[in-house]
């Protein structure tokens, strides 16, 4: 018969055990604490995130300016399947541009984090560079304005610190970014 080693008290699974029961017990559901643990302690299903709802974020600019990072965890993500890959690319160029070119006075993206690559004649594939991403929204919010809304913002998980208070949550005044189950984290523009 296999003899059961005594269970040590690690403090990191206490202060996660408090952690989720203090947001469990913020959110009024007592029986979704019930279900978070198992025989091994906490569950990663219980674990929570910062998620921003694409659909109600106005672009407002204040992901890259109050994110507690030096740089955003906020990052720019490309719904590739709803891209039209178009040749004049509302998120890519800006608008009134005299000619379609990659001169840094023509690019809506103040870091250069949108790359484009030729495809075939008129389509362009769009990517974009994470490590160059400061979360500003101004390819997304050009996007939404002139193209068909590919482009959305949305918080790299890891990269988030993950705060008891998100600063980025208590100025957003479309009340867009949430504290959700790493169950229903990420949640992306219908692709």
């Amino acid at each position: 018969m296999e003899e059961k080693k005594p269970v040590k008290n690690n403090p990191m699974e206490r202060r996660k055990f408090l952690k989720i029961c203090g947001s469990v017990l913020a959110g009024g559901s007592i029986l979704a604490l019930a279900g978070a643990f198992g025989r091994k302690g906490i569950s990663s299903e219980a674990t929570y995130f910062w998620q921003i709802d694409p659909g109600k974020c106005t672009h407002c600019g204040r992901y890259e300016t109050h994110c507690v990072l030096p740089l955003s965890a906020v990052k720019c993500i490309h719904a590739s399947r709803v891209c039209g890959y178009c040749d004049l690319c509302g998120g890519y160029y800006r608008s009134n541009v005299k000619e379609l070119n990659t001169a840094a006075e023509n690019m809506m993206c103040p870091t250069g984090a949108i790359e484009r690559k030729f495809v075939e004649d008129p389509y362009f594939e769009y990517t974009i560079n994470e490590n160059l991403c400061n979360g500003c929204g101004k390819c997304v919010k050009g996007c939404n304005s002139f193209g068909n809304g590919s482009l959305y913002l949305q918080i790299k998980q890891e990269l988030c610190k993950n705060c008891n208070e998100c600063r980025i949550a208590t100025v957003c005044p479309a009340d867009a970014i949430t504290r959700v189950l790493r169950a229903m984290a990420y949640q992306l523009k219908d692709e």
